[in-house]
Protein backbone atom coordinates (compact mmCIF):
# COMPACT_ATOMS: atom_id res chain seq x y z
CA UNK A 1 0.00 0.00 0.00
CA UNK A 2 1.52 3.64 -1.02
CA UNK A 3 -0.03 6.44 0.48
CA UNK A 4 -0.25 9.43 -1.52
CA UNK A 5 1.49 12.27 -0.13
CA UNK A 6 0.58 15.90 -1.82
CA UNK A 7 3.57 18.23 -0.09
CA UNK A 8 6.51 16.18 -1.32
CA UNK A 9 8.50 19.32 -0.56
CA UNK A 10 7.28 20.73 2.56
CA UNK A 11 6.81 23.80 0.37
CA UNK A 12 2.85 24.28 -0.85
CA UNK A 13 4.15 26.78 -3.47
CA UNK A 14 7.05 24.39 -4.62
CA UNK A 15 5.04 20.96 -5.01
CA UNK A 16 2.28 22.95 -6.42
CA UNK A 17 4.89 24.28 -9.49
CA UNK A 18 6.61 20.71 -9.63
CA UNK A 19 3.06 18.94 -9.80
CA UNK A 20 2.64 21.37 -13.04
CA UNK A 21 4.87 20.26 -14.86
CA UNK A 22 3.24 17.91 -17.36
CA UNK A 23 0.57 20.39 -17.56
CA UNK A 24 2.97 23.02 -18.54
CA UNK A 25 4.63 20.47 -20.64
CA UNK A 26 1.80 19.23 -22.74
CA UNK A 27 -0.18 22.56 -22.97
CA UNK A 28 3.65 24.85 -23.52
CA UNK A 29 4.02 22.00 -26.42
CA UNK A 30 0.99 22.12 -28.24
CA UNK A 31 0.02 25.66 -27.65
CA UNK A 32 2.98 27.61 -28.08
CA UNK A 33 5.68 25.31 -29.70
CA UNK A 34 2.95 23.60 -32.12
CA UNK A 35 4.62 20.16 -31.51
CA UNK A 36 2.59 17.75 -33.62
CA UNK A 37 -0.53 16.34 -30.52
CA UNK A 38 1.26 12.95 -30.26
CA UNK A 39 4.37 14.05 -30.54
CA UNK A 40 3.60 16.65 -27.09
CA UNK A 41 1.39 13.79 -25.73
CA UNK A 42 4.65 11.68 -24.99
CA UNK A 43 6.95 14.64 -23.70
CA UNK A 44 3.77 15.30 -21.04
CA UNK A 45 3.68 11.24 -20.21
CA UNK A 46 7.38 11.43 -19.58
CA UNK A 47 7.23 14.20 -17.79
CA UNK A 48 4.45 13.05 -15.57
CA UNK A 49 6.24 9.70 -15.02
CA UNK A 50 9.31 11.58 -13.98
CA UNK A 51 6.77 13.79 -11.42
CA UNK A 52 5.08 11.08 -10.24
CA UNK A 53 8.00 8.79 -9.67
CA UNK A 54 11.44 11.22 -8.30
CA UNK A 55 9.37 13.88 -6.86
CA UNK A 56 6.24 11.72 -5.40
CA UNK A 57 7.73 8.96 -4.69
CA UNK A 58 5.26 6.62 -6.41
CA UNK A 59 6.99 3.19 -7.04
CA UNK A 60 7.43 3.10 -10.52
CA UNK A 61 6.07 -0.13 -11.19
CA UNK A 62 2.87 1.54 -9.88
CA UNK A 63 3.53 4.88 -11.72
CA UNK A 64 3.72 2.42 -15.39
CA UNK A 65 0.71 0.79 -14.51
CA UNK A 66 -0.97 3.53 -13.88
CA UNK A 67 -0.26 4.85 -17.46
CA UNK A 68 -1.20 1.56 -19.07
CA UNK A 69 -4.89 1.69 -17.64
CA UNK A 70 -5.04 5.48 -18.72
CA UNK A 71 -4.43 4.30 -22.81
CA UNK A 72 -6.54 1.37 -22.25
CA UNK A 73 -9.04 3.97 -21.10
CA UNK A 74 -8.12 6.22 -23.88
CA UNK A 75 -8.97 3.29 -26.34
CA UNK A 76 -12.25 2.13 -24.76
CA UNK A 77 -14.46 4.00 -24.70
CA UNK A 78 -12.83 7.52 -26.01
CA UNK A 79 -11.00 6.32 -29.09
CA UNK A 80 -13.42 3.55 -29.90
CA UNK A 81 -16.37 6.00 -30.17
CA UNK A 82 -14.11 8.54 -32.48
CA UNK A 83 -12.88 5.74 -34.91
CA UNK A 84 -16.59 5.13 -35.17
CA UNK A 85 -17.94 8.24 -35.74
CA UNK A 86 -15.40 9.04 -38.07
CA UNK A 87 -16.29 5.84 -39.99
CA UNK A 88 -19.75 6.73 -40.27
CA UNK A 89 -18.92 10.55 -41.71
CA UNK A 90 -16.62 8.79 -43.88
CA UNK A 91 -19.63 6.32 -45.43
CA UNK A 92 -21.57 9.28 -45.57
CA UNK A 93 -19.12 11.19 -47.58
CA UNK A 94 -18.08 8.75 -49.91
CA UNK A 95 -21.61 8.52 -51.13
CA UNK A 96 -22.15 11.92 -51.54
CA UNK A 97 -24.81 12.10 -48.68
CA UNK A 98 -23.58 14.65 -46.82
CA UNK A 99 -23.55 16.90 -49.92
CA UNK A 100 -27.13 16.50 -49.55
CA UNK A 101 -27.50 16.98 -46.03
CA UNK A 102 -25.67 19.97 -46.34
CA UNK A 103 -27.98 21.52 -48.43
CA UNK A 104 -31.01 20.19 -46.90
CA UNK A 105 -30.07 21.90 -43.80
CA UNK A 106 -30.45 25.19 -45.89
CA UNK A 107 -34.00 24.10 -45.82
CA UNK A 108 -33.74 25.30 -41.83
CA UNK A 109 -31.91 28.27 -42.91
CA UNK A 110 -29.13 28.90 -45.24
CA UNK A 111 -27.56 31.38 -42.72
CA UNK A 112 -24.43 30.30 -41.58
CA UNK A 113 -24.73 31.64 -37.98
CA UNK A 114 -28.17 29.78 -37.64
CA UNK A 115 -26.68 26.26 -39.06
CA UNK A 116 -23.89 26.78 -36.68
CA UNK A 117 -26.71 27.51 -33.60
CA UNK A 118 -28.59 24.28 -34.64
CA UNK A 119 -25.96 21.92 -35.17
CA UNK A 120 -23.53 22.51 -32.57
CA UNK A 121 -25.55 24.12 -29.80
CA UNK A 122 -28.66 22.03 -29.90
CA UNK A 123 -27.75 18.77 -32.03
CA UNK A 124 -24.40 18.29 -30.14
CA UNK A 125 -26.20 19.01 -26.74
CA UNK A 126 -28.54 15.52 -27.78
CA UNK A 127 -25.35 13.54 -28.14
CA UNK A 128 -24.12 14.94 -25.45
CA UNK A 129 -27.38 13.74 -23.29
CA UNK A 130 -27.10 10.66 -24.89
CA UNK A 131 -23.42 9.57 -24.89
CA UNK A 132 -20.98 11.92 -24.29
CA UNK A 133 -17.23 11.02 -24.15
CA UNK A 134 -16.19 12.93 -26.98
CA UNK A 135 -18.97 12.35 -29.36
CA UNK A 136 -21.17 15.39 -29.37
CA UNK A 137 -17.47 17.62 -30.61
CA UNK A 138 -16.98 14.50 -32.65
CA UNK A 139 -20.01 14.44 -34.62
CA UNK A 140 -20.78 18.24 -34.83
CA UNK A 141 -17.28 18.94 -35.86
CA UNK A 142 -17.11 16.42 -38.87
CA UNK A 143 -20.80 17.96 -39.82
CA UNK A 144 -19.85 21.42 -39.80
CA UNK A 145 -16.63 20.87 -41.97
CA UNK A 146 -18.65 18.65 -43.96
CA UNK A 147 -20.77 22.32 -44.57
CA UNK A 148 -18.16 24.04 -45.51
CA UNK A 149 -16.74 25.92 -42.10
CA UNK A 150 -13.28 25.66 -42.12
CA UNK A 151 -11.41 23.64 -39.80
CA UNK A 152 -10.68 26.11 -36.83
CA UNK A 153 -14.26 27.08 -36.98
CA UNK A 154 -15.63 23.98 -36.85
CA UNK A 155 -13.17 22.47 -34.39
CA UNK A 156 -12.94 25.65 -32.11
CA UNK A 157 -16.74 26.39 -31.96
CA UNK A 158 -18.04 23.09 -31.45
CA UNK A 159 -15.93 22.88 -28.31
CA UNK A 160 -17.25 26.38 -27.30
CA UNK A 161 -20.87 24.77 -27.80
CA UNK A 162 -20.15 21.49 -25.82
CA UNK A 163 -20.36 23.25 -22.40
CA UNK A 164 -23.35 23.96 -21.14
CA UNK A 165 -24.63 20.67 -21.28
CA UNK A 166 -21.98 19.05 -20.32
CA UNK A 167 -22.44 18.09 -16.47
CA UNK A 168 -25.52 16.33 -17.42
CA UNK A 169 -23.63 13.87 -20.21
CA UNK A 170 -24.39 10.55 -21.05
CA UNK A 171 -27.25 10.53 -18.93
CA UNK A 172 -26.31 12.15 -15.93
CA UNK A 173 -23.38 10.18 -15.38
CA UNK A 174 -21.05 12.98 -13.98
CA UNK A 175 -23.93 14.30 -11.28
CA UNK A 176 -24.56 10.42 -10.33
CA UNK A 177 -20.38 10.01 -9.66
CA UNK A 178 -20.21 13.36 -7.92
CA UNK A 179 -22.84 12.13 -5.75
CA UNK A 180 -21.41 8.57 -5.34
CA UNK A 181 -18.23 9.97 -4.07
CA UNK A 182 -19.43 13.13 -1.75
CA UNK A 183 -22.03 11.07 -0.29
CA UNK A 184 -24.21 13.97 -0.73
CA UNK A 185 -28.00 13.78 -1.96
CA UNK A 186 -28.32 13.08 -5.77
CA UNK A 187 -31.62 14.97 -6.31
CA UNK A 188 -29.78 18.17 -4.13
CA UNK A 189 -26.88 18.13 -6.48
CA UNK A 190 -28.92 17.85 -9.74
CA UNK A 191 -31.22 20.73 -8.57
CA UNK A 192 -27.82 23.05 -7.38
CA UNK A 193 -26.67 22.43 -10.94
CA UNK A 194 -29.74 22.88 -12.17
CA UNK A 195 -29.71 26.29 -10.76
CA UNK A 196 -26.28 27.46 -11.98
CA UNK A 197 -26.21 25.98 -15.80
CA UNK A 198 -29.52 27.45 -16.95
CA UNK A 199 -27.52 31.34 -16.99
CA UNK A 200 -24.98 29.75 -18.89
CA UNK A 201 -27.38 27.91 -21.78
CA UNK A 202 -28.62 31.53 -22.45
CA UNK A 203 -25.16 33.09 -22.46
CA UNK A 204 -23.45 30.15 -24.40
CA UNK A 205 -25.13 29.88 -27.53
CA UNK A 206 -24.74 34.78 -27.59
CA UNK A 207 -21.01 33.81 -27.39
CA UNK A 208 -20.95 30.56 -29.77
CA UNK A 209 -22.15 33.31 -32.14
CA UNK A 210 -20.25 36.25 -30.71
CA UNK A 211 -16.53 33.86 -31.79
CA UNK A 212 -17.97 33.14 -34.88
CA UNK A 213 -18.41 36.11 -36.65
CA UNK A 214 -18.12 39.13 -34.03
CA UNK A 215 -20.69 41.47 -32.07
CA UNK A 216 -22.23 43.81 -35.01
CA UNK A 217 -23.55 39.99 -36.96
CA UNK A 218 -24.69 37.97 -33.41
CA UNK A 219 -26.93 41.33 -32.33
CA UNK A 220 -28.44 40.46 -36.00
CA UNK A 221 -29.81 37.13 -35.02
CA UNK A 222 -30.40 37.61 -31.37
CA UNK A 223 -34.00 36.67 -31.73
CA UNK A 224 -33.48 33.09 -32.66
CA UNK A 225 -30.31 32.40 -30.86
CA UNK A 226 -32.25 33.71 -27.58
CA UNK A 227 -34.61 31.12 -28.59
CA UNK A 228 -32.39 28.69 -28.89
CA UNK A 229 -30.89 29.13 -25.65
CA UNK A 230 -33.95 29.56 -23.23
CA UNK A 231 -35.83 26.86 -24.84
CA UNK A 232 -32.50 24.26 -23.49
CA UNK A 233 -32.32 26.74 -20.40
CA UNK A 234 -35.69 26.43 -19.17
CA UNK A 235 -36.19 22.36 -19.48
CA UNK A 236 -32.39 22.30 -17.97
CA UNK A 237 -33.91 23.47 -14.66
CA UNK A 238 -37.15 22.03 -14.72
CA UNK A 239 -35.94 18.61 -15.54
CA UNK A 240 -33.08 18.82 -13.30
CA UNK A 241 -35.05 20.26 -9.87
CA UNK A 242 -38.06 18.53 -10.39
CA UNK A 243 -36.92 14.54 -12.04
CA UNK A 244 -33.51 14.34 -11.79
CA UNK A 245 -29.96 14.30 -13.77
CA UNK A 246 -30.54 11.47 -16.16
CA UNK A 247 -32.69 13.09 -19.25
CA UNK A 248 -31.96 16.78 -18.74
CA UNK A 249 -29.71 17.07 -21.96
CA UNK A 250 -32.10 15.20 -23.90
CA UNK A 251 -34.99 17.01 -23.11
CA UNK A 252 -33.80 19.95 -23.39
CA UNK A 253 -31.81 19.88 -26.89
CA UNK A 254 -35.21 18.14 -28.22
CA UNK A 255 -37.41 21.06 -27.15
CA UNK A 256 -34.61 23.44 -28.11
CA UNK A 257 -34.58 22.32 -32.01
CA UNK A 258 -38.26 22.09 -32.21
CA UNK A 259 -38.25 25.51 -30.84
CA UNK A 260 -35.66 26.71 -33.13
CA UNK A 261 -36.92 25.09 -35.98
CA UNK A 262 -40.02 26.05 -35.27
CA UNK A 263 -39.03 30.10 -34.85
CA UNK A 264 -37.23 29.86 -38.38
CA UNK A 265 -39.99 28.91 -40.15
CA UNK A 266 -41.45 32.40 -39.26
CA UNK A 267 -38.28 34.44 -38.59
CA UNK A 268 -35.01 34.92 -41.00
CA UNK A 269 -32.07 37.38 -40.63
CA UNK A 270 -32.64 40.43 -42.82
CA UNK A 271 -29.09 40.05 -44.34
CA UNK A 272 -28.36 35.82 -44.23
CA UNK A 273 -25.02 35.34 -43.92
CA UNK A 274 -24.43 32.29 -46.74
CA UNK A 275 -20.70 32.06 -46.65
CA UNK A 276 -17.81 31.40 -43.60
CA UNK A 277 -14.74 32.81 -43.88
CA UNK A 278 -11.17 31.32 -42.86
CA UNK A 279 -11.48 32.83 -39.40
CA UNK A 280 -14.13 32.51 -37.22
CA UNK A 281 -13.51 35.96 -35.86
CA UNK A 282 -13.41 37.41 -39.00
CA UNK A 283 -15.83 39.70 -40.66
CA UNK A 284 -17.67 37.25 -42.95
CA UNK A 285 -17.66 37.43 -46.79
CA UNK A 286 -20.39 38.69 -48.52
CA UNK A 287 -20.35 36.43 -51.53
CA UNK A 288 -23.40 34.49 -51.70
CA UNK A 289 -23.63 30.76 -52.79
CA UNK A 290 -24.43 29.98 -56.16
CA UNK A 291 -28.47 28.73 -56.20
CA UNK A 292 -28.62 25.48 -55.75
CA UNK A 293 -31.52 23.20 -57.63
CA UNK A 294 -34.51 21.87 -54.81
CA UNK A 295 -33.14 18.70 -53.20
CA UNK A 296 -36.13 15.85 -53.78
CA UNK A 297 -38.04 14.46 -50.59
CA UNK A 298 -36.59 10.95 -50.94
CA UNK A 299 -33.08 12.17 -51.34
CA UNK A 300 -33.13 14.09 -48.37
CA UNK A 301 -34.44 11.44 -46.44
CA UNK A 302 -31.67 9.29 -47.43
CA UNK A 303 -29.07 11.68 -46.90
CA UNK A 304 -30.71 12.21 -43.27
CA UNK A 305 -31.18 9.19 -42.28
CA UNK A 306 -27.56 7.53 -41.29
CA UNK A 307 -27.60 10.11 -38.48
CA UNK A 308 -31.03 9.32 -37.36
CA UNK A 309 -29.80 5.66 -37.11
CA UNK A 310 -26.80 7.21 -35.16
CA UNK A 311 -28.98 9.61 -32.75
CA UNK A 312 -31.37 5.76 -32.25
CA UNK A 313 -28.81 3.55 -30.86
CA UNK A 314 -26.24 6.46 -29.32
CA UNK A 315 -29.66 7.00 -27.43
CA UNK A 316 -30.34 3.31 -26.67
CA UNK A 317 -26.62 2.08 -25.86
CA UNK A 318 -26.92 5.34 -23.57
CA UNK A 319 -29.84 3.68 -21.41
CA UNK A 320 -29.06 1.81 -18.15
CA UNK A 321 -31.42 -1.07 -19.48
CA UNK A 322 -29.47 -1.48 -22.40
CA UNK A 323 -26.02 -1.36 -21.02
CA UNK A 324 -26.91 -3.60 -18.43
CA UNK A 325 -28.78 -6.42 -20.72
CA UNK A 326 -25.59 -5.95 -22.73
CA UNK A 327 -23.43 -6.38 -20.17
CA UNK A 328 -25.22 -9.46 -19.02
CA UNK A 329 -24.45 -11.11 -21.80
CA UNK A 330 -20.50 -10.62 -21.67
CA UNK A 331 -18.45 -8.03 -19.98
CA UNK A 332 -14.84 -8.12 -18.74
CA UNK A 333 -13.51 -6.41 -15.50
CA UNK A 334 -9.74 -6.41 -15.42
CA UNK A 335 -8.25 -5.44 -11.80
CA UNK A 336 -4.97 -4.03 -12.59
CA UNK A 337 -2.94 -6.03 -10.35
CA UNK A 338 -0.10 -4.25 -8.72
CA UNK A 339 -2.16 -0.77 -9.12
CA UNK A 340 -5.88 -1.61 -7.93
CA UNK A 341 -6.43 -0.79 -4.01
CA UNK A 342 -2.79 -0.69 -3.72
CA UNK A 343 -2.79 3.48 -3.85
CA UNK A 344 -4.66 5.28 -0.79
CA UNK A 345 -5.92 9.13 -0.94
CA UNK A 346 -5.24 11.06 2.63
CA UNK A 347 -7.23 13.74 4.27
CA UNK A 348 -7.47 16.78 3.58
CA UNK A 349 -8.43 15.33 0.15
CA UNK A 350 -10.58 13.06 1.40
CA UNK A 351 -12.29 13.20 4.91
CA UNK A 352 -11.16 9.82 5.77
CA UNK A 353 -8.09 7.43 3.89
CA UNK A 354 -9.85 6.04 1.20
CA UNK A 355 -8.24 3.30 -1.15
CA UNK A 356 -8.18 3.72 -4.56
CA UNK A 357 -9.15 1.18 -6.89
CA UNK A 358 -7.99 -0.08 -10.68
CA UNK A 359 -10.40 -2.18 -12.74
CA UNK A 360 -10.47 -1.64 -16.60
CA UNK A 361 -14.08 -2.23 -18.19
CA UNK A 362 -13.77 -4.15 -20.77
CA UNK A 363 -17.20 -3.28 -21.64
CA UNK A 364 -17.11 -3.69 -25.75
CA UNK A 365 -21.15 -4.90 -25.92
CA UNK A 366 -22.13 -1.90 -23.91
CA UNK A 367 -19.51 0.47 -25.06
CA UNK A 368 -21.05 3.82 -26.79
CA UNK A 369 -18.54 3.37 -29.27
CA UNK A 370 -19.99 0.08 -30.16
CA UNK A 371 -23.63 1.27 -30.42
CA UNK A 372 -22.01 3.88 -33.00
CA UNK A 373 -20.39 1.09 -34.88
CA UNK A 374 -23.50 -0.70 -35.75
CA UNK A 375 -25.31 2.69 -36.65
CA UNK A 376 -22.49 3.04 -39.28
CA UNK A 377 -22.83 -0.64 -40.26
CA UNK A 378 -26.42 -0.12 -40.90
CA UNK A 379 -26.61 2.86 -42.41
CA UNK A 380 -23.89 1.62 -44.48
CA UNK A 381 -26.08 -1.25 -46.11
CA UNK A 382 -28.68 1.40 -46.28
CA UNK A 383 -26.49 3.63 -48.50
CA UNK A 384 -25.77 0.04 -50.38
CA UNK A 385 -22.10 -0.73 -49.57
CA UNK A 386 -21.24 -4.13 -49.46
CA UNK A 387 -19.54 -6.29 -46.61
CA UNK A 388 -15.96 -5.88 -48.15
CA UNK A 389 -16.76 -2.01 -48.93
CA UNK A 390 -17.56 -1.71 -45.45
CA UNK A 391 -13.94 -3.59 -44.76
CA UNK A 392 -11.69 -1.00 -47.10
CA UNK A 393 -13.71 2.10 -45.66
CA UNK A 394 -12.72 0.79 -41.73
CA UNK A 395 -9.59 -0.05 -42.55
CA UNK A 396 -9.09 3.85 -44.46
CA UNK A 397 -10.80 4.95 -41.68
CA UNK A 398 -8.28 3.08 -38.91
CA UNK A 399 -5.54 4.45 -40.56
CA UNK A 400 -6.92 7.98 -41.13
CA UNK A 401 -7.17 8.38 -36.98
CA UNK A 402 -4.21 6.35 -35.93
CA UNK A 403 -1.90 9.27 -34.12
CA UNK A 404 -5.46 10.99 -32.66
CA UNK A 405 -5.64 7.27 -31.46
CA UNK A 406 -1.94 7.28 -30.33
CA UNK A 407 -2.31 10.78 -28.73
CA UNK A 408 -5.74 10.38 -26.58
CA UNK A 409 -4.08 6.91 -25.10
CA UNK A 410 -1.48 9.33 -24.06
CA UNK A 411 -3.31 12.12 -22.55
CA UNK A 412 -5.35 9.91 -20.92
CA UNK A 413 -2.21 7.45 -19.64
CA UNK A 414 -0.86 11.46 -18.07
CA UNK A 415 -4.35 12.10 -16.47
CA UNK A 416 -4.37 8.93 -14.87
CA UNK A 417 -0.37 9.21 -13.50
CA UNK A 418 -1.50 12.67 -12.54
CA UNK A 419 -4.74 11.11 -10.52
CA UNK A 420 -2.88 8.00 -8.56
CA UNK A 421 0.24 10.17 -7.93
CA UNK A 422 -1.69 13.21 -6.39
CA UNK A 423 -0.36 15.35 -8.75
CA UNK A 424 -3.56 16.77 -9.69
CA UNK A 425 -4.37 16.60 -5.99
CA UNK A 426 -1.54 18.92 -4.93
CA UNK A 427 -3.18 21.90 -7.44
CA UNK A 428 -6.11 20.97 -6.07
CA UNK A 429 -5.08 22.06 -2.86
CA UNK A 430 -3.44 24.79 -3.64
CA UNK A 431 -6.82 26.67 -5.00
CA UNK A 432 -8.63 25.42 -2.26
CA UNK A 433 -6.52 27.81 0.21
CA UNK A 434 -7.95 30.82 -0.48
CA UNK A 435 -9.99 31.41 1.98
CA UNK A 436 -13.21 33.65 1.31
CA UNK A 437 -12.87 33.70 -2.25
CA UNK A 438 -13.02 29.76 -2.56
CA UNK A 439 -16.31 30.16 -3.97
CA UNK A 440 -14.46 31.38 -6.58
CA UNK A 441 -11.75 29.17 -7.17
CA UNK A 442 -13.84 26.16 -6.02
CA UNK A 443 -15.25 26.53 -9.36
CA UNK A 444 -11.73 26.78 -10.75
CA UNK A 445 -10.71 23.46 -9.47
CA UNK A 446 -13.14 21.76 -11.37
CA UNK A 447 -12.35 23.87 -14.29
CA UNK A 448 -8.68 21.98 -13.62
CA UNK A 449 -10.04 18.88 -13.13
CA UNK A 450 -11.67 18.68 -16.68
CA UNK A 451 -8.56 20.58 -18.63
CA UNK A 452 -6.88 17.93 -16.69
CA UNK A 453 -8.50 14.70 -16.85
CA UNK A 454 -10.81 15.69 -20.19
CA UNK A 455 -13.70 14.29 -18.09
CA UNK A 456 -16.29 16.18 -16.07
CA UNK A 457 -16.84 12.76 -14.23
CA UNK A 458 -13.26 12.34 -13.51
CA UNK A 459 -12.67 15.67 -12.29
CA UNK A 460 -16.11 14.80 -9.72
CA UNK A 461 -14.83 11.73 -8.63
CA UNK A 462 -11.04 13.20 -8.52
CA UNK A 463 -12.11 16.64 -6.41
CA UNK A 464 -15.68 15.83 -5.25
CA UNK A 465 -14.78 14.69 -1.75
CA UNK A 466 -12.10 17.86 -1.60
CA UNK A 467 -14.72 20.01 -1.98
CA UNK A 468 -17.08 18.63 0.56
CA UNK A 469 -14.46 18.73 2.77
CA UNK A 470 -13.41 22.20 2.09
CA UNK A 471 -16.85 23.73 2.27
CA UNK A 472 -17.37 22.46 5.64
CA UNK A 473 -14.50 23.56 7.33
CA UNK A 474 -15.02 27.25 5.86
CA UNK A 475 -18.85 27.18 7.04
CA UNK A 476 -19.88 27.03 3.20
CA UNK A 477 -23.29 24.81 1.61
CA UNK A 478 -21.28 21.84 0.33
CA UNK A 479 -23.78 21.06 -2.00
CA UNK A 480 -23.18 24.36 -3.40
CA UNK A 481 -19.02 23.65 -3.75
CA UNK A 482 -19.56 20.23 -5.17
CA UNK A 483 -22.46 21.32 -7.65
CA UNK A 484 -19.80 24.32 -8.58
CA UNK A 485 -16.95 21.65 -9.04
CA UNK A 486 -19.07 20.05 -11.88
CA UNK A 487 -20.49 23.52 -13.51
CA UNK A 488 -17.51 24.82 -13.62
CA UNK A 489 -15.71 21.80 -14.86
CA UNK A 490 -18.23 22.15 -18.13
CA UNK A 491 -15.89 25.03 -19.06
CA UNK A 492 -12.72 22.93 -18.89
CA UNK A 493 -13.70 20.76 -21.61
CA UNK A 494 -12.84 22.95 -24.54
CA UNK A 495 -9.38 23.36 -23.69
CA UNK A 496 -8.97 19.84 -22.31
CA UNK A 497 -6.06 18.20 -24.90
CA UNK A 498 -8.45 15.12 -25.46
CA UNK A 499 -11.10 16.81 -26.77
CA UNK A 500 -9.19 19.23 -29.13
CA UNK A 501 -7.56 16.06 -30.09
CA UNK A 502 -11.35 14.39 -30.81
CA UNK A 503 -12.13 17.69 -32.98
CA UNK A 504 -8.79 17.80 -34.60
CA UNK A 505 -9.37 14.61 -35.77
CA UNK A 506 -13.10 15.24 -36.85
CA UNK A 507 -12.31 18.07 -39.19
CA UNK A 508 -9.10 16.12 -40.47
CA UNK A 509 -6.84 19.36 -39.17
CA UNK A 510 -5.07 16.92 -37.30
CA UNK A 511 -1.38 18.65 -36.27
CA UNK A 512 -3.29 22.05 -35.94
CA UNK A 513 -4.23 21.15 -32.26
CA UNK A 514 -1.98 25.00 -31.16
CA UNK A 515 -4.20 26.60 -33.25
CA UNK A 516 -7.26 24.96 -31.65
CA UNK A 517 -5.94 25.85 -28.11
CA UNK A 518 -4.76 29.24 -28.18
CA UNK A 519 -8.77 29.90 -30.04
CA UNK A 520 -10.96 28.28 -27.30
CA UNK A 521 -8.31 29.39 -24.18
CA UNK A 522 -9.70 32.82 -23.38
CA UNK A 523 -13.26 31.72 -23.38
CA UNK A 524 -12.78 28.37 -21.55
CA UNK A 525 -11.14 31.25 -18.59
CA UNK A 526 -13.41 33.25 -19.66
CA UNK A 527 -16.57 31.37 -19.05
CA UNK A 528 -15.15 29.23 -15.81
CA UNK A 529 -14.90 32.96 -14.13
CA UNK A 530 -18.16 33.70 -15.07
CA UNK A 531 -19.24 30.34 -13.51
CA UNK A 532 -17.45 31.37 -10.32
CA UNK A 533 -18.68 34.68 -9.71
CA UNK A 534 -22.34 33.61 -9.88
CA UNK A 535 -21.29 30.47 -7.60
CA UNK A 536 -19.71 33.61 -5.40
CA UNK A 537 -23.00 35.34 -6.11
CA UNK A 538 -24.98 32.11 -4.32
CA UNK A 539 -22.57 31.85 -1.36
CA UNK A 540 -22.87 35.40 -0.01
CA UNK A 541 -25.24 37.43 -2.34
CA UNK A 542 -28.45 35.56 -2.38
CA UNK A 543 -27.97 32.53 -0.95
CA UNK A 544 -31.58 31.98 0.33
CA UNK A 545 -33.26 32.16 -3.63
CA UNK A 546 -30.63 30.00 -5.39
CA UNK A 547 -30.04 27.10 -2.26
CA UNK A 548 -33.60 27.15 -0.87
CA UNK A 549 -34.65 23.44 -1.80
Amino acid sequence: MWSQVYDPFGSMLLSTAVAAIPVVVLLGAIGILEIRAHIAALLGLIAALAVAIFAYGMPPAMAGLAAAYGAAFGLLPIGWIILNVIFLYQLTSEKGEFAILQRSISAVSDDRRLQLLFIAFCLGAFFEGAAGFGTPVAVTAAMLIGLGFSPLAASGLSLIANTAPVAFGALGTPVIALAAVTGLDLHDLSAMIGRQLPFFSVIVPFWLVWAFVGFRKTIEIWPPILVAGVSFAVPQYLVSNFHGPWLVDIVAAIVSMIALATFLRVWQPANPMTSVTDSPAATPSSAARPVLEPIAAPAVRRAWTPWVVLSVFVFLWGTPQVRASLDGIWVAKVPVTGLNEMVQKVPPVVAAPHIESAVFNFNILSATGTGILLAAIVSGLFLGYSAFGLLSAYARTLYLVRYSLLTIACMLAIGFVTRYSGTDATLGLALANTGWLYPLFGTLIGWLGVALTGSDTASNVLFGGLQRVTAEQLGLNPVLMAAANSSGGVMGKMIDAQSIVVASTATRWYGHEGSILRFVFFHSVALATLVGLLVMGQAYVWPMTLLAP
